[in-house]
């Protein structure tokens, strides 16, 4: 599957647009729609060009895929595309060994109806062990979509 125009919405709504390299929350350079590295799998660096809306737009579809790829592998049962959409938004904010070692993907993988599936993304709110915010609404806007049209 690939993430589908309302999946990278997802994305670039809770990531939002920076055109200079900043440091995220949990310290790693990012820039973009939180990009921390590019599609050659250079990081990003502190000292990097600004980017454009356009070349950020391009830099996401080109990384999001990484993501798809990893939401593909570990997600083993049938599901729509809007659970897939909000596994790789989680995914892409995580990173895929989070996903992968993630009880959200176990209970995804056991039944992806189960509606506890939605604790599963709330447990995912903090950096550096400190609830954030930003990561609440981006957990709770993942898990509606992912029981959109269920």
């Amino acid at each position: 599957m690939k993430v589908s125009k309302q999946g990278l919405e997802v994305i670039k709504k809770h990531e939002g647009f920076r055109s200079k390299p900043y440091l995220c929350p949990a310290g790693v350079p990012t820039v973009g729609y939180g990009n921390t590295y590019y599609p050659d799998g250079s990081k990003v660096k502190m000292t990097d060009k600004p980017l454009s809306k356009d070349v950020a737009d391009v830099l996401l579809r080109l990384v999001v895929e990484d993501f798809e790829d990893c939401v593909n592998k570990y997600v083993q049962s049938n599901i729509n595309q809007n659970q897939f959409d909000a596994l790789v938004s989680f995914a892409y904010n995580l990173g895929c060994g989070n996903l992968k070692k993630s009880t959200l993907l176990k209970k995804v993988n056991a039944n992806p109806c189960d509606i506890t599936i939605s604790n599963e993304f709330a447990k995912w709110d903090k950096s550096g062990g400190k609830r954030l915010r930003g990561l609440t609404l981006r957990r709770h806007d993942e898990a509606i979509l992912y029981f959109t049209d269920i």
